[in-house]
């Protein structure tokens, strides 16, 4: 297991071999994250739309929750534009 030392800036190199082993190339960014009591090194994708696009397709589908959500806020400004318009004296009608 490599050893490496903390600069005075905070500052770690990260040995090729292992740079290597997780695929990480000169400046892509790392996710770094606290564990319990060590720390872990998460490679970022480069393009992260296309990375994670269809991780979800076992799941509900996010645009028919989009939609669904979307008609139900709907129903609920046509709910408070008629109460608008009753109590301002214009009907349907004259619109």
């Amino acid at each position: 297991m490599p050893t490496v030392t903390v600069s005075s800036k905070g500052q770690i190199v990260m040995p090729k071999k292992i740079r290597d082993a997780l695929g990480i190339k000169p400046k892509q960014k790392v996710f770094l994250k606290v564990v319990q009591n060590h720390a872990e090194i998460i490679p970022l994708p480069e393009n992260p739309a296309e990375a994670f696009c269809g991780i979800f397709k076992e799941g509900s589908s996010l645009t028919k929750s989009l939609l669904k959500a979307r008609k139900e806020e709907t129903k609920i400004e046509e709910k408070n534009t008629a109460r608008f318009l009753r109590t301002s004296g214009i009907s349907k009608k004259r619109r």
